[in-house]
């Protein structure tokens, strides 16, 4: 499954997928367990993961397909840590994955949403199409 085809919808927990568009709103499918609802456009935004971004202190972004590729090739040495942890570990992670985040306006909520998504796509196994799209 490619980023573009995984969406983050505000108000609902979780990542969907977009089963169709309806007058009004779009018809989402949870990945966790496959349920299907209707998201009204007037009570929800949707946003792709993969126009998402973290902030860098040099005034760029850092598109979340990057941080996921290189969250993926430090897996064995620096394993992503939970959503539990404390900030400090969260904080001490995201700099080693990405050195020049912006420490002003990245805050841990931020990286919590970042770690819970990239261990649910790496979970159920979603980054084998992400690679093959790069």
């Amino acid at each position: 499954m490619k980023l573009s085809e995984i969406l983050a919808v505000s108000g609902l927990p979780g990542l969907y997928k977009v089963v169709t568009e309806r007058k009004g709103g779009l018809i989402i499918e949870s990945l966790a367990d496959g349920k299907r609802r209707f998201a009204p456009q007037r009570k929800h935004q949707f946003a792709p993961l993969e126009s998402m971004a973290m902030f860098t202190d040099d005034g760029e972004a850092e598109p979340l397909s990057k941080l996921f590729a290189r969250m993926n090739e430090q897996a064995e040495d620096n394993p992503a840590p939970e959503t539990k942890a404390s900030k400090d570990v969260m904080f001490e992670y995201l700099a080693d994955v990405l050195p020049n985040f912006d420490k002003e306006q990245v805050h841990v909520s931020d990286i919590k949403r970042l770690l819970k998504w990239y261990h649910f796509i790496k979970d159920n196994d979603l980054f084998g199409g992400m690679e093959e799209e790069e």
